[in-house]
């Protein structure tokens, strides 16, 4: 019972900690995508390894059964393959349903492929299957796991990501469950003509080793996840040290509270940017001084908010949408509301900020409404949510 207990774990970690890695990884560059994608890929996929193993390590028979270590190590990199082909489909291109779909329905197929590659190594006593429990462990595979990446991708939050965690774990704990409740074994009397053996105390040392990179990958993943505070101070070490726009960067560092003596007309642009005095006495940037800052290509860059359609919440950061293109901001949602000037931006969901100066035009569906943006490329409308519909309204001049 205590290995049952185990193997679960393995697999709420794996899964925390692969689909943890990958928030916002959509936005990154290319090779840095490419590098947090692979990573996530070893944890989903060695998760699934190590949980059918820790289980396996539990498995009691009156017989000696040892694994052949070819096969067994192969079973591990099909794992991390097919999760990593799975991990393409969602941050590579456009996020489509069928996009997440197709992840799950991917990941569905592998975790069963996984098991029986990894039974299939067993040494003197030999597996045997039924068509029946094959099949119902197949369904349940693809049904969980596309599940769980519809959660965990449906809407990239903290919420969403531990729900698809734990359909993830459930999906890889069931499957094996399932499997081995329809696989009876059979002695075979001589195999000493195979080729390396892997013992039952070999295999718990693999295994062992595995857990512990996994839970070290979940330490130092949920570090980082909670309530979105921590990219905060951020802006304020880039914006003083990026030597490509000094003087506007100190303006956008400056703390989102008004001073204690507040200036009720706005400064003109020129002073409102220029003045050096500005990092050293912080004030309210003017909505004129007001950039925000993207990463791309390893440099932090900033783009003024007027430039910028709408805001959509990728974790603890953000996506700004401008005409042609999406960009990657390090603020959060709550950050970025409280820096914007509120006579331009207003939030259409708990996931939303849109700019008045694109909409284009605007949708009311009964108890909730979409507005459109017809010159933005990449996001051509935006939802506005039941409760925020009369708030949207009145900001609109509806």
């Amino acid at each position: 019972m205590l290995l049952v207990c185990a193997s679960f774990a393995v697999a709420l970690m794996a899964g925390f900690t692969g689909l943890s890695l990958t928030q916002g990884a959509s936005e990154l560059d290319i090779p840095t995508r490419k590098r947090v994608v692979s990573m996530s890929a070893i944890a989903l996929g060695g998760g699934i390894w190590s949980m059918h193993f820790v289980a396996m390590l539990g498995l009691q028979m009156p017989i000696d059964f040892y694994y052949d270590a070819l096969t067994t190590m192969i079973s591990a990199l099909v794992s991390i393959l097919i999760t990593g082909l799975a991990l393409l489909l969602v941050h590579f291109g456009p996020r489509t349903p069928n996009r997440i779909l197709g992840a799950g329905f991917t990941v569905g197929i592998g975790i069963p492929i996984m098991h029986y590659l990894g039974m299939s190594g067993m040494e003197l006593a030999e597996p045997v299957y039924s068509v029946a429990g094959v099949l119902i462990a197949l369904i349940a595979s693809i049904g969980l796991s596309i599940t769980a990446f519809w959660i965990a991708y449906g809407e990239r939050d903290a919420r969403h990501i531990l729900l698809g965690t734990l359909g993830f774990a459930v999906a890889v704990f069931a499957v094996h469950f399932i499997a081995m409740a329809g696989t009876s074994f059979v002695q075979v009397p001589d195999a000493s003509d195979h080729g390396p053996w892997l013992s039952n105390e070999a295999l718990a040392f693999a295994v062992t080793i595995s857990a512990f990179v996994i839970s070290g990958g979940f330490l130092l993943s949920s570090v980082t996840f909670g309530p979105a505070q921590a990219p905060q101070p951020q802006p304020e070490t880039v914006g003083v040290g990026a030597s490509s726009a000094p003087e506007p960067a100190a303006a956008v560092a400056a703390a989102p509270k008004p001073p204690a003596e507040p200036d009720p007309t706005p400064t003109p642009a020129e002073g409102s940017v220029t003045d050096e005095t500005t990092a050293a006495r912080p004030a309210r940037p003017t909505p004129d001084a007001v950039r925000l800052p993207y990463e791309k290509d390893g440099r932090t860059h900033f783009i003024g908010f007027e430039d910028v359609a709408a805001i959509r919440a990728e974790g603890h950061y953000t996506i700004l949408y401008s005409r042609e293109q999406k960009l990657f901001c390090p603020w959060s949602i709550t950050e970025t509301e409280s820096r914007l000037p509120s006579e331009f931006f207003v939030r259409t969901h708990r996931s939303y900020l849109v700019n008045r100066l694109h909409v284009s035009s605007f949708e009311r569906r009964k108890d909730n409404g979409v507005c459109y943006f017809d010159a933005i490329e990449v996001l051509p409308k935006v939802p506005v949510s039941r409760t925020r519909l009369s708030e949207v309204r009145e900001f609109l001049g509806l």
